[in-house]
């Protein structure tokens, strides 16, 4: 077998170079390790940036996937098929809302989503200069739509005229986003927990008043929980830690467990706005990704995942806090579940790298200064004590 470095330099004349990958090629898991072409064993506190919720070849998981590979891939959706449906009513009744739209990705999840807020305001007034609220500092996806919508200048500049009607408010701002509306408001875009930002959970008082501003100026409130749901902070969506319910919710990333699937869901006046001939996709919704969601789903409630990621992720924060306790270099902790961060007073690439090639030890960062933790929702108590130990010797040769 080749070593590493002649599949890198293969990959860097063949692939376009629009990531700074790190130099390890990685070609299997199990549980919640990784292994490279040269057999060396990585433990895994990025799950594929928040993806491999059950982490690597999951029995159960992985048998669903084979037996529907012998079935069928696609039919279009000018057909129905079987695991397409069972996944929808899945998904909707863990979600609390009524309708979905399968997609191939996140990114595809949140332009869907764009799509029915203007929809909705259309049918409303007929009038086509409906604007959306975004928040500072979130991140949507690298599409134009979801580009226009993800409060970065740093990710737009080179890519505008992005779509237009776009307004950005500061998150947990109340006020800030009041300071936003008129009327030709139609939506509220935000993630409940602000991931690429640096791990900023949404105040209760905060996303409260924003359901109450919707409700009050028929707006509707779509909640991007695509790197913080599917049971990631200890209930199934972040958004029902606070009781609050979007019109339109977009998820992807765990959903798959590792397939490209993404969805947009809708409840009420917001679910029946979208008619024959406004959306559509070739591959969403295909037998094989949704029958991988709906083992997803079935796997969790038989495991109580949700449970499962109260106990550990609150080991993890325990964790975490002796950490920045010990450590002056780290100057905040913030996060709930299994979707944490930790802010350094410098800068986190350089500890990211450390940890990998000294330590085998994946993270991934969200930001300049702050490594972010979303490890498969399985990690036991133990990968949280081998993660720190590891994490430690890292910070202590810096």
């Amino acid at each position: 077998m080749m070593c590493s470095k002649e599949y890198i330099d293969r990959a860097e004349q063949a692939v376009l170079h629009t990531y700074n990958r790190f130099p390890v090629v990685l070609e299997k898991g199990q549980g919640v390790r990784l292994y490279d072409v040269e057999g060396k064993e990585y433990l895994d506190f990025a799950a594929g940036i928040a993806v491999f919720s059950l982490g690597y070849n999951h029995p159960e998981y992985s048998k669903t996937l084979k037996e529907q590979i012998d079935k069928l891939l696609h039919t279009s959706n000018l057909y129905y098929n079987v695991p397409m449906v069972e996944a929808a009513e899945k998904l909707t009744k863990a979600a609390g809302l009524s309708k979905v739209f399968f997609t191939n990705s996140g990114t595809e999840a949140v332009e869907g989503a764009i799509k029915v807020a203007r929809k909705y305001a259309y049918l409303k007034d007929g009038s086509t200069d409906h604007e959306i609220i975004a928040m500072n500092h979130s991140f949507h996806g690298r599409s134009l739509g979801a580009l226009s919508v993800t409060g970065n200048t740093h990710y737009q500049e080179p890519f505008k005229p992005l779509i237009g009607g776009i307004r950005f408010a500061d998150f947990n701002d109340l006020e800030s986003v009041k300071a936003q509306i008129n009327e030709k408001t139609c939506a509220i875009i935000m993630e409940t927990i602000q991931g690429e930002g640096g791990i900023y959970p949404a105040e209760e008082a905060f996303l409260k008043g924003v359901r109450a501003l919707c409700d009050e100026h028929d707006i509707l409130l779509i909640l991007d929980e695509i790197q913080c749901g599917m049971g990631r902070t200890g209930e199934m969506f972040a958004g029902q830690h606070y009781g609050v319910k979007p019109d339109v919710m977009t998820v992807a990333k765990a959903l798959g467990n590792g397939v490209p699937i993404g969805a947009f869901l809708a409840c009420g006046k917001a679910a029946t706005a979208m008619v024959p001939g406004d959306h559509g996709t070739t591959y969403g919704g295909n037998p094989l990704v949704t029958a991988a969601a709906g083992a997803v789903l079935d796997i969790f409630e038989k495991r109580q995942i949700t449970d499962h990621v109260k106990e550990v992720g609150a080991y993890l924060y325990e964790k975490l806090e002796e950490l920045t306790k010990k450590y002056d270099i780290i100057c905040g902790h913030r996060g709930r579940g299994l979707i944490q961060g930790l802010e350094f007073t410098v800068p986190a690439g350089p500890i990211v790298s450390k940890a990998l090639l000294e330590e085998k030890l994946v993270l991934i960062s969200a930001g300049s200064h702050i490594i972010r933790f979303v490890p498969p929702l399985i990690i036991q108590k133990s990968d949280v004590d081998e993660m720190a130990a590891r994490l430690e010797r890292v910070l202590k040769n810096l």
